[in-house]
């Protein structure tokens, strides 16, 4: 996410003449700094550089939130999206997204995946595959990917799904094994890696996305500016590059586009999270 903002901000800065500061807010998955967004003047001076989960997942999965997902924001952009990837280890013996559903029918709730933390979106998309394939898989949290990584790795947990960058280099090492891309189609740099379409479910689709939003009441005239500007910052090809060579792939799209797109996320997850019963007080 800082990767993006920085990139969205030099772009800006350029275009205004003016250097745009990027604030990170951590804390509560993502909350503490998408509440301060939904509380500021809209005058298109503060924006937030949201994910998938802060609006999309979090609203379920939290018993109460301190924002509104539609009612506080105005979309500005899509920024970019990145995929998913299931991984196993090699001691596992599947290669395919069906190997795993038949093993897993047959050792019900045996079969363990790591994730980051309760609600992220590789726990989520772990559930989306296991309510899809009629499956029960065990989740293993931790704190954080990169500590799920390194148990996957050492063969304590056989599976998870993680961002590509964490685990592609063990993945062309042969320490892992890459089962298939949540994502609509193989982003570059992975054509070699099947999707779950392809896989034979459609369904398990798990892309991470960002995008920039104003305060609830941003005027059109700010948002039109706004979202030229960072369309065009985006095409750019040094951005382009950066952003790209990290796994995120640049996605620009109309603000339409990208209210469109929170509704069906907010939809989709929402009814994995109640399905598996996730919850964070």
């Amino acid at each position: 996410m800082d990767l993006v903002g920085r990139a969205i901000a030099q772009k800006l800065g350029e275009a205004w003449g003016q250097p745009v500061i990027v604030e990170n807010r951590t804390g509560a998955g993502g909350n503490i700094g998408t509440d301060v967004v939904a509380k500021a003047a809209p005058d298109g001076y503060t924006l937030l550089v949201a994910h998938v989960g802060n609006l999309a997942i979090n609203p379920f999965l939290f018993a109460k939130l301190p924002y509104d997902p539609v009612r506080d924001f105005t979309p500005v952009t899509l920024a970019t999206v990145s995929t998913n990837l299931l991984v196993s280890h090699p001691s596992l013996p599947i290669r395919t997204v069906k190997d795993l559903v038949t093993l897993a029918k047959s050792r019900p709730g045996q079969i363990n995946y790591a994730s980051g933390g309760v609600g992220v979106v590789g726990h989520m998309a772990a559930e989306l595959l296991a309510t899809t394939a009629g499956i029960h898989l065990r989740h293993i949290p931790y704190r954080g990917s990169g500590a799920a990584v390194v148990d996957v790795l050492a063969g304590q947990v056989p599976i998870m799904f993680s961002a590509p960058g964490a685990v592609v280099p063990h993945v062309r090492s042969g320490r892992l094994r890459a089962i298939a891309t949540a994502s609509t189609r193989r982003p570059p740099g992975l054509e070699d890696i099947p999707t779950f379409a392809e896989s034979g479910y459609p369904a398990v689709e798990a892309s991470v996305w960002f995008a920039i939003f104003g305060p609830a009441g941003l005027p059109q005239t700010i948002v039109e500016r706004l979202n030229a500007e960072i369309v065009r910052g985006l095409k750019a090809p040094e951005i382009h590059a950066r952003l790209t060579n990290a796994g995120y792939d640049p996605t620009p799209s109309s603000p339409q586009e990208l209210a469109a797109l929170l509704k069906t996320d907010m939809a989709k997850w929402g009814k994995v999270v109640k399905e598996s019963g996730a919850r964070v007080e």
